[in-house]
């Protein structure tokens, strides 16, 4: 299993500081990730959030890759009918190169109203927009002087140089939350992106083989809130707000965009100092990961036995949250946590 940390570049009130100071205690955060022995690094974009939300990830995954050597870097997800996909394509393809090869591409086609309106783009169009563009950026990676009309994308003897280091193309990844995205997913062979719920990789995983694909040969990666500490009462104490912040937020989007059947439920929650005894203390429809590292070793374990899951994102960098105790976090997981799946993980390969 391939363990990463998202980043998101938040900076919510009432501990708000200068942005510049958010993205170089992130980009510290990366750096540590590395020394660590975290595999990857996963960003995320939103749009016109007060709190910052990062808007612009290929520009960070630049300077992460800059800074680092080995850890790969991801997009978890750059939100692609926002932007022009041969864009993105040039883009992505110039981290590829400044990493070295150690890039991920993930595009979504989003779902907060806002961010369709301030841009001008008709969201009832996402969905063909996701798809055309993901083509689009397919082609220009695999192939040169690319013409392709498209409903949204017209390109005429197109060509991208330099193009990305990695053969045939880095891994390209789709987000979804519903059977019509995620059969789109698998329709595409692109790797899943998914929100939690073992139903996702269940119907991922028929839908490839619909397609005549073989589900081992494509990964799933599933974001879950992970927060560590010698004791449980500390791990909450330390997580709990930013989880609670973060999980509001979500709410609020969900329920506005109204997407799917209950997404109008997901706002309601208890307050700060009762989410930990609240049963409702889940995100994305799976329990939050905060306590010890034998807590997290034990739902981690829980959660792979339920579930295909070639990635686990962590979302430990909660908005608002102390960097000393994420870094205190990081380092505890990565001394009890990652060595028990690491040698689990060398026992199976051993066995096959």
């Amino acid at each position: 299993m391939d363990f990463g940390l998202l980043l998101s570049f938040r900076n919510p009130p009432p501990g708000r500081v200068p942005f510049t100071e958010i993205y170089r205690k992130h980009f510290d955060i990366a750096a540590l990730a590395e020394d660590l022995g975290y595999n990857t690094i996963w960003l995320t974009e939103h749009h016109f959030i007060d709190d910052g939300y990062a808007p612009s990830l290929l520009p960070i995954a630049a300077a992460i890759a800059a800074r680092t050597r080995r850890i790969r870097i991801g997009t978890f997800v750059i939100l692609l009918p926002l932007h022009n996909a041969l864009r993105i394509a040039e883009d992505a393809a110039t981290v590829d190169i400044i990493s070295n090869g150690r890039f991920d591409l993930g595009v979504g086609q989003g779902y907060r109203i806002p961010e369709f309106v301030g841009f001008d783009i008709p969201r009832r169009e996402r969905g063909p927009r996701l798809e055309e563009g993901a083509e689009v950026i397919w082609r220009v990676w695999t192939e040169k002087d690319v013409t392709f009309e498209g409903r949204f994308n017209k390109l005429t003897n197109v060509t991208v140089v330099p193009g990305p280091v990695q053969k045939p193309h880095p891994p390209i990844w789709l987000a979804a939350r519903g059977p019509k995205s995620i059969a789109r997913a698998a329709r595409n062979g692109y790797h899943l992106m998914g929100t939690g719920p073992v139903e996702q990789q269940q119907v991922y995983d028929a839908a490839l083989r619909e397609c005549g694909r073989d589900p081992d040969n494509f990964f799933i990666a599933h974001p879950r809130t992970v927060f560590v500490a010698a004791r449980r009462e500390k791990a909450w104490d330390a997580a709990e707000a930013g989880a609670h912040y973060m999980m509001s937020c979500y709410g609020k989007w969900f329920a506005e965009a109204n997407d799917l059947p209950g997404d109008q439920g997901v706002a309601g929650l208890p307050p700060v100092g009762k989410l930990r005894d609240s049963d409702t203390a889940s995100f994305f429809g799976e329990p939050l990961i905060i306590g010890t590292p034998d807590d997290a070793i034990e739902m981690i374990e829980n959660y792979n036995r339920r579930t295909r899951l070639t990635h686990l994102v962590m979302i430990m960098a909660l908005p608002g949250t102390d960097p000393a105790k994420v870094a205190a976090s990081m380092k505890l997981f990565a001394k009890e946590v990652l060595p028990h799946f690491r040698r689990r993980g060398r026992a199976q390969a051993k066995r096959s």
